[in-house]
């Protein structure tokens, strides 16, 4: 078949410069990340065969093989797992452009330690490429699991690769590697010595499920990958390099935590080690085993509907699917790890899953078991919890509009920022046992931003009594507080909706009477107002929690709020707009001023637009937009041309 040469993309020439050249101080991860590549591969082909009667792939002995030739200078990694067609390698090999080369580039400028930079290979899949760090030429042979032709890519990394269609080829992958002459100064070392060969497989792939079998005696003559060698007989026994031990079934003793580490950036492809580790096993009529992590930071697309979450399913140690959803909520989709279990059949699919009652039941405890781990975390590791409310609190959230039975646990394990301390948040306990004296609710108020909500007129009267105030800025914050009414008995009260019920002291008569008084001097101006804004209000009022500004817009006590308004608008849901609430401060020069003038020139052609210019005013103290700026900026004009 004819040869085929393509040109690199500029992304995947400067990918190629950077591992050629690389700047990692630990170039032994080549080998991990082909062994993991390898491993997936056998993964796939395990899951494929028991989804496909027809598939007609050999599953008697998967493994991975090592074939070192010392002579030659090569060193082999092959498979013989669900391998790749012609457009899989195009697709993601050939142009890189599958493996986020341009964020991955980035990041690396980005990376402030060495560590960092080197996990970065696995984190963005473009582990394959990492071979020319020890490489001058690589050449991959492989032929899809079913298909009848296989596809071999080689290049040099200098800016070109080659495509050439094989009539024969094995079911797998193989990767060619003729090494770079050993350079101990660069760190690149003899890739060929078994010992080194043990030592990383020992260090990073240990656990891994599959045989990695070593063999290490030079073939007589140099062949090209895809040949069977005819002398294989005469060669010694390869050598099983790896334990095979599930961690997840061996006692937490007796695993480090370099094991699991490891283990969790082979499930999860991340670089960093994991926040924690949570094992668990369950016994009698339904048996399981899991070992679950917290990851430290969340991946680049948690927020994406194409987030890929679940964890790992085994069925007697056999992996049946990678991601599976149904064992772990939404809004813990961050959880990565390994669950096995001991009932289930061999041969299911999602669809299947999602009625399973033994999955239902997994599903719970493994939710429950997580919410502890928090709750345990931010009794007794307050700087782990505090690193992971920080990075993941705002999708934990989300399980308060999803999950009800757990919803007074992930309220127990939330945090808030407060008015309280402006670096430290608070968890609703905490807010609880601060509580004045004759206080009834706890207080909150949804915004864009901790400032915005600090600066907001409704602040006015908790900052001056010292009252404390929750200041929910997420977006799924605007969402959750509608449907949670209350916590520990203490009712949740936005400080933005109805009357604010401070309810911290007894009113004196003597501020009755005040009160009771300002409504009968207020009375006519608030019935003149309320008609002439009712386009826009439902009512006008005075306020009780003004001290400053001349007046505020409040929502009534079960209407949506305009941000929560503009949300679902932004989820493409129709909500129809709501009228709000104008509030009067009395105690303001401007708004007393106002109510003289009405009540000794109530005809004054000039008082419509002050009302509209007090109206236009809240909504701007607020944030939010003025429906007619063109006229509120004429009457603003007009106002100050009058006090020149």
């Amino acid at each position: 078949m004819p040869t085929e040469t393509f040109e690199f993309q500029v992304e995947a020439r400067q990918l190629l410069h950077m591992m050629i050249h690389s700047i990692y101080s630990n170039k032994d991860v080549f080998l991990r990340e082909l062994i993991s590549n390898a491993s997936d591969a056998l993964d796939k082909l395990r899951i494929e065969a028991l989804r496909d009667d027809t598939l007609n792939a050999d599953v008697s002995d998967l493994h991975i093989a090592i074939e070192a030739d010392t002579d030659a200078r090569t060193l082999t990694i092959r498979d013989n797992g669900v391998g790749m067609s012609h457009d899989e390698v195009v697709q993601l090999i050939g142009t890189i452009a599958k493996s986020g080369t341009a964020e991955f580039l980035q990041q690396m400028k980005q990376a402030e330690n060495t560590a960092a930079a080197e996990g970065l290979i696995g984190q963005f899949g473009v582990g394959f490429y990492s071979s020319f760090m020890v490489a001058d030429e690589v050449t991959l042979l492989t032929r899809r699991a079913g298909e009848t032709t296989g596809t071999r890519w080689a290049s040099t990394g200098e800016g070109t690769y080659t495509l050439e269609t094989v009539d024969e080829a094995p079911q797998g992958t193989s990767v060619l590697l003729r090494l770079k002459p050993e350079d101990t100064e660069d760190k690149v070392f003899d890739y060929t010595d078994p010992a080194k060969i043990r030592e990383i497989v020992k260090r990073y792939s240990d656990f891994i499920t599959w045989p990695i079998r070593l063999a290490t005696r030079a073939p007589a003559a140099a062949e090209p990958p895809e040949q069977e060698n005819d002398e294989a007989g005469d060669r010694p026994e390869p050598e099983t390099l790896n334990s095979r031990k599930a961690l997840w079934a061996r006692s937490r003793d007796e695993v480090s935590d370099e094991e699991y580490h490891e283990l969790y950036k082979h499930i999860s492809h991340d670089w960093a080690d994991p926040l924690e580790i949570i094992q668990m096993r369950a016994e009698g009529t339904f048996e399981y085993q899991a070992l679950l992590f917290l990851p430290s930071h969340p991946p680049r697309d948690i927020f994406s509907q194409d987030n890929k979450r679940g964890v790992q399913l085994y069925v007697k140690r056999v992996l049946i699917m990678e991601d599976c959803e149904a064992l772990v909520p939404e809004y813990l989709r961050f959880v990565k790890g390994v669950v096995d279990a001991a009932d289930l059949s061999l041969n299911v699919s999602r669809e299947i899953l999602q009625q399973d009652r033994q999955i239902q039941l997994m599903h719970r405890r493994l939710a429950k078991k997580v919410l502890s781990t928090i709750r345990e975390m931010k009794a007794n590791r307050p700087e782990n919890y505090a690193s992971f409310w920080r990075e993941f609190g705002r999708v934990v959230k989300e399980g308060l509009l999803s999950d009800f039975d757990n919803r007074d646990t992930i309220l127990g394990i939330s945090s808030f920022a407060t008015t309280h301390d402006a670096e430290r948040p608070t968890g609703l306990q905490e807010y609880i046992e601060r509580m004045k004296e004759g206080q009834q609710h706890i207080f909150y108020m949804t915004g864009e931003s901790r400032s915005a909500i600090e600066r907001s007129p409704h602040m006015e009267v908790f900052r001056d009594k010292g009252l404390e105030v929750l200041l929910l800025t997420d977006p799924v914050d605007e969402v959750w507080v509608g449907s949670v009414p209350e916590y520990q008995g203490r009712e949740l009260r936005s400080i933005a909706k109805g009357e604010p019920e401070l309810g911290t002291e007894e009113d004196t008569e003597e501020a009755k009477a005040d009160r009771e008084q300002q409504r009968e001097e207020y009375a006519a101006l608030l019935k003149w107002m309320t008609e002439r804004l009712g386009e826009d209000v439902k009512d006008v009022r005075l306020s009780s929690r003004l001290t400053v500004s001349p007046a505020c817009v409040v929502s009534d006590t079960g209407d949506v709020t305009p941000a929560l308004q503009n949300l679902y608008r932004a989820m493409g849901q129709d909500v129809p707009a709501g009228k709000r609430i104008l509030e009067l401060n009395a105690g303001h020069s401007l708004v007393e001023g106002l109510r003289r003038a009405h009540a000794e020139r109530p005809s004054d052609p000039a008082l419509p637009g002050t009302a509209e210019l007090l109206y236009g005013m809240a909504l701007l103290a607020e944030g939010s937009q003025i429906n007619d700026p063109a006229r509120f900026t004429q009457l603003l004009a007009e106002r100050l041309e009058r006090t020149l």
